[in-house]
């Protein structure tokens, strides 16, 4: 069986396509109803330095920004608004 390489540009956009289907399901067309830090608590108990502003959707998904894929620690949100950048940071 031949297998897919990383550097095939075609597989890497089928990678692409997947996780963005993906996250359109989890996140197109929901409500922000809730907004929060993680708690110290929670942060202690993930082994994380960082709390990072976390929000809610309206069908009860959190969403929880992550330094890596591995929830190695708490991440900032970035965002652009009128084309300025910038940050809601971790504390």
């Amino acid at each position: 069986m031949k297998f897919p390489k990383e550097n095939d540009p075609k597989f890497r956009e089928k990678i692409v396509q997947y996780w963005e289907y993906e996250a359109s399901k989890t996140l197109l067309g929901k409500r922000i109803v809730k907004v929060e830090y993680i708690s110290e608590k929670e942060c202690e108990e993930n082994m994380w330095s960082s709390r990072p502003l976390c929000f809610q959707l309206e069908d009860g998904t959190w969403i929880v920004p992550q330094r890596d894929d591995e929830g190695n620690d708490g991440g900032a949100l970035g965002y652009t608004k009128n084309n300025k950048f910038d940050v809601l940071p971790v504390i």
